[in-house]
């Protein structure tokens, strides 16, 4: 590997300084392409989240009164640093998590492009006011919530901490925010970014595993929201620990999304789609386009292309800008998505590509899997139910627009989607059918801040990337104002 541009060992950032932790517990984190050492980080404990969660609180008071326009400013300095290392948290997010460089510079990109966003934002959003009737004037504030608590995936650390941690900051709320102990090094690099620009306590980042430093925060009693990306299962945990509460929750969860094409799709662009839809991150993305319907009429042709595409992706090491796929986050994903292909075959299903890790030369060394094609799966098996979370795709046979919208809704999931069609009607039908909260045409996997994202039913509760996230991180409060001198006449 070339010079590791991480730091040997990362400390948690508590009101403004980086701390060591109160239990003196460490974990070390490994390249899941090399099984190299790269760092040791801070198992945050009880003490550590109570110190954090104090320091929010004390914090808060002077953020919350903050104007708009200084705030703006704030975020779009944070902003500039992160363009200004984007190079540096690239390479570190690649190394740590396995995210090829080509994907790894743009999606730090957008993590900049989210605080000049909500920048904007801070200085646009405005509170109501309405005369109700001749004598009462109604006022509507709308009010930073508190401190939050946010607990950000392996998948996207970098650009869903930002997803995260700009809106609230636009709010006027106070953080306290966990990455996960599979690729925590990208989010403490921007830790130090943040501790140089904001005030003491503002944002506060603690590391460790789910079982225990997560498990701390979703008990801790003094968070008034908690905002949570990741599986669907840890996602009950989240919504259970707000309810024990009574304070709101935000879950952006997992999903089993329909990649749907028309014999009238644009045919190269098509063929493209599938794989953007499940070859992006190596399938570790909850948008992954894992189920893909093929009109019978185009199905044999279109697969036949798809495997030849997919067998020629260049899978290598993730800092090689040719890389076009790398390595699964670790070994364990890696036997899940082997022990789901070999489900898949017990079902029925057939490998029309892949299905093997990859063990010769440097390769061997990581987590590597072969791209997957799965054909003649039908939408009851369960490697069309279930989330694989890897580069898997199945094939799956359709007849009609009816009869793929029914079948693409029947999953406990509704994350997002995409249909390929040259029909703008055709389009707007399936699109509109599908239950699901985002809906590419002609696209697939595109990102962009402005645009609300967020799952329909067990994909998650809210929205991001988008102002209407102000609504999730504060709280309105209605002022009453009686402009009559009169007697209300009731004594």
């Amino acid at each position: 590997m070339m010079e590791k541009p991480m730091d040997s060992n990362y400390k948690l950032l508590i009101d403004g300084k980086m701390v060591d932790g109160k239990e003196e517990k460490t974990f070390d984190t490994y390249c899941p392409a090399n099984g190299e050492y790269l760092s040791t980080c801070v198992e945050a404990g009880r003490e550590d989240i109570d110190l954090a969660v104090k320091a929010a609180w004390k914090a808060f008071d002077s953020w919350k009164a903050i104007s708009p326009k200084e705030r703006s400013r704030i975020l779009l300095e944070i902003a500039d640093r992160i363009d200004a290392s984007t190079e540096k948290l690239a390479m570190i997010e690649t190394i740590d998590s396995g995210k090829p460089i080509r994907e790894s510079i743009p999606s730090i990109a957008s993590g900049a492009d989210h605080f000049r966003y909500f920048a904007a934002v801070s200085r646009t959003d405005e509170s109501s006011a309405v005369m109700l009737d001749d004598e009462t004037l109604s006022i509507v504030l709308r009010e930073p919530i508190g401190v939050v608590g946010q607990i950000v995936p392996w998948n996207f650390p970098f650009s869903m901490s930002t997803w995260k941690i700009a809106p609230a900051l636009a709010a006027g709320d106070t953080i306290v925010i966990k990455p996960s102990s599979a690729a925590p090094l990208s989010v403490l690099e921007f830790a130090k970014i943040m501790q140089d620009v904001l005030p003491k306590g503002v944002v506060n980042v603690l590391t460790g595993r789910g079982s225990v430093a997560g498990k701390y925060m979703l008990e801790h009693q003094g968070f008034r929201k908690l905002a949570f990306t990741g599986s669907t299962g840890v996602g009950y945990n989240v919504a259970r620990a707000a309810a024990d509460k009574l304070i709101p929750a935000t879950l952006e969860l997992g999903g089993k999304s329909a990649n749907i094409f028309f014999p009238d799709a644009p045919w190269d662009k098509a063929i493209e789609g599938v794989q953007m839809g499940i070859l992006r991150n190596q399938g570790q993305v909850c948008t992954s386009g894992s189920r893909v319907f093929v009109h019978e009429d185009i199905y044999d042709k279109f697969l036949a292309e798809c495997v030849e595409k997919f067998n020629k992706i260049k899978v290598g090491l993730p800092w090689e800008k040719e890389t076009v796929m790398s390595c699964q986050i670790h070994e364990g994903q890696l036997q899940k998505i082997l022990k789901y292909v070999e489900i898949g075959k017990d079902e029925g299903a057939k490998v029309a590509c892949g299905g093997t890790r990859i063990t010769d030369g440097a390769l061997g060394k990581g987590a590597f899997m072969r791209p997957t094609i799965l054909s003649d799966v039908t939408n009851d098996m369960r490697v069309a139910q279930e989330e694989i979370f890897g580069p898997v795709a199945c094939f799956i046979k359709f007849k009609n627009e009816d009869e793929v919208i029914k079948m693409a809704n029947d999953s406990e999931y509704g994350l997002s989607g995409a249909v390929w069609t040259r029909d703008i009607n055709r389009a707007l039908k399936v699109a509109r059918g599908i239950e699901t909260g985002r809906m590419w045409i002609n696209g697939f996997n595109g990102n962009p801040v402005h645009a609300p994202f967020g799952g329909y039913k067990k994909s998650g509760i809210g929205r991001e990337a988008h102002k209407t996230m102000l609504d999730h991180y504060t709280q309105k409060k209605s002022i009453l104002i009686h402009v009559s001198e009169s007697k209300m006449g009731m004594y």
